[in-house]
């Protein structure tokens, strides 16, 4: 009986590919001039999304009726139908050779597993009430469940972000933080600008921030939340713009969730300059202009 299921799972997924129902993820044939916009689930990627589409069509904002026509992402369409979209992707995928120009976001992870938590119930992939002290040890091993929430496939967040980090240094790469986009989304959007070769005025940068804000984008998703790929049959109840905001973790995870997961990543962490908690009383931590471009206008 296991055979023959696995020749019928088998067969099922080749009429899907043939048919060009299958998501490209990282079967997507990569070619020399794509960029890829990366990070770790429920780290900033869509918002970087809208950053970015706003700042290259001018005339027409990006909305989540349009984002993936603008920005796809490789888990919505199959390698066939990416041939025919831009060519600027969004993928959550660990480190791959193939991936030449890469723009990665990486966010404090105690913020990404209160995201994620909450992206699942959205999804109905974690049960309302789950206590996140449970979700956390989950999300540790990358066990989380799929539609991209944490899944294993993309590894742990300490597995994507060092597979990135470690292989940054032979390609066109430039790394964002989340909290630093907070704090100056034009100062970030001029990097990405510069990265892209794209035309940067002081007009141009104001406008993309000011169409990806949160509260744009909030009214946005009440309004086409039923034709977005990734919130469409998802609870309407639970929103996909949540705070956006940075440190939420203080308040929201408790002490031993906290301690497990720097206990687990706390290297890398700080590496990234995010201070564990028993330093979070020091001076905070400076932005990571050494390890992206230092960009001006």
């Amino acid at each position: 009986m296991d055979g023959i299921r696995r020749i019928t799972q088998h067969l099922r997924r080749v009429k899907a590919v043939l048919l060009a129902q299958e998501p490209a993820g990282r079967n997507v044939n990569v070619r020399p001039t794509d960029v890829f916009i990366v990070s770790y689930p429920k780290s900033g990627n869509t918002w970087t999304r809208f950053l970015l589409g706003n700042l290259i069509y001018q005339d027409d904002p990006v909305t989540f009726a349009n984002v993936e026509q603008r920005i796809p992402s490789l888990y919505v369409f199959s390698d066939r139908q990416l041939r025919r979209l831009p060519r600027i992707m969004k993928s959550h995928e660990c480190f791959d050779p193939r991936y030449a120009n890469v723009i990665y976001i990486v966010r404090d992870p105690r913020d990404v597993v209160i995201s994620a938590y909450h992206h699942g119930i959205k999804m109905r992939i974690v049960k309302e009430g789950t206590p996140v002290e449970e979700f956390v040890t989950k999300f540790l091993i990358g066990a989380v469940g799929s539609r991209n929430l944490a899944d294993p496939r993309l590894g742990t967040w300490y597995d994507n972000v060092a597979s990135w980090l470690a292989m940054s240094h032979n390609r066109r790469f430039l790394l964002l933080r989340y909290e630093d986009m907070l704090e100056n989304p034009q100062r970030e959007l001029i990097k990405v600008a510069q990265f892209m070769g794209l035309e940067r005025t002081r007009e141009k940068l104001d406008r993309a921030v000011e169409l990806s804000s949160a509260n744009r984008m909030r009214e946005l998703e009440k309004r086409q939340a039923h034709v977005w790929a990734l919130t469409k049959n998802t609870r309407s109840d639970k929103p996909f713009v949540r705070t956006a905001r940075s440190g939420e973790w203080r308040t929201v995870l408790p002490p031993a969730a906290v301690a497990a997961i720097e206990e687990s990543w706390g290297p890398l962490m700080e590496k990234l300059g995010y201070r564990l908690s028993d330093k979070s009383m020091e001076t905070p931590a400076p932005r990571l202009d050494s390890m992206a471009s230092d960009a001006r206008l």
